[in-house]
């Protein structure tokens, strides 16, 4: 299954294909998961590896479950010339706010953005490989996350410093709503200093869906 959007046949080396995410693409999404978030999954799958294991067996193990946010269930990988080129992750945030005060410190201030977007479809993930970037991937995910999110709010949180992200989210019409501190500890830090909440506002009443929160992703 493809979705809409797929260049002509002859132009098949550059063409930008979206597909449902499956369970073979756990590692693909570890990695690029690790990269939209700075680093910080990378340092919480470390925390909890099985003797052997490394990270990214950890955040392979995770994509591949179906129980959590960040499992492939939730996930649209884009190929270009059969390469996994970048990767999409959406989900419905609930209707009720998490509590942060039992989260580790440097979650705190992620969730107490989720918990200002409550009910809209959260971008979680958008992520491109480097040798992929530069040919319109993460605008074409983007505008698949838009026809996912049809007329609800749309949310995101991007870190401050990441401007070639902020300005690609503007152009879909998202807007800044406020800001939270990048809180560092235990070896992880950010070049950023902030978390910023963006949002693509409703235009009707959002439905209520399956949904999720961050605290979920570790």
């Amino acid at each position: 299954m493809s979705f809409s959007g797929t260049a002509p046949p002859e132009s098949g080396a550059h063409t930008i294909l979206l597909r449902p995410a499956s369970p073979a693409d756990a590692l693909d999404m570890a990695r690029l998961v690790d990269m939209a978030g700075e680093g910080l999954s990378s340092y919480f799958w470390q925390a909890i590896a099985l003797p052997g294991e490394d990270a990214w067996a950890v955040g392979a193990r995770r994509a591949a479950s179906e129980d959590c946010n960040f499992s492939w269930r939730n996930a649209t990988i884009a190929e270009i010339g059969g390469e996994t080129a970048a990767l999409l992750i959406t989900y419905r945030i609930g209707e009720v706010p998490l509590p942060v005060y039992d989260l580790p410190a440097i979650i705190q201030p992620l969730q107490e953005l989720e918990n200002l977007a409550l009910r809209s479809l959260y971008v979680n993930v958008v992520a491109v490989y480097p040798r992929f970037r530069r040919r319109g991937v993460a605008r074409k995910l983007m505008q698949h996350a838009l026809d996912l999110g049809g007329d609800r709010e749309l949310s995101l949180i991007v870190a401050e410093g990441n401007t070639a992200a902020i300005a690609l989210y503007e152009t879909a019409g998202f807007v800044e709503r406020t800001r939270r501190p990048v809180v560092e500890a235990g070896g992880w830090s950010c070049e950023s200093r902030e978390w910023v909440l963006m949002v693509r506002p409703s235009v009707r009443p959002e439905a209520v869906g399956a949904c999720g929160h961050t605290a979920d992703l570790w």
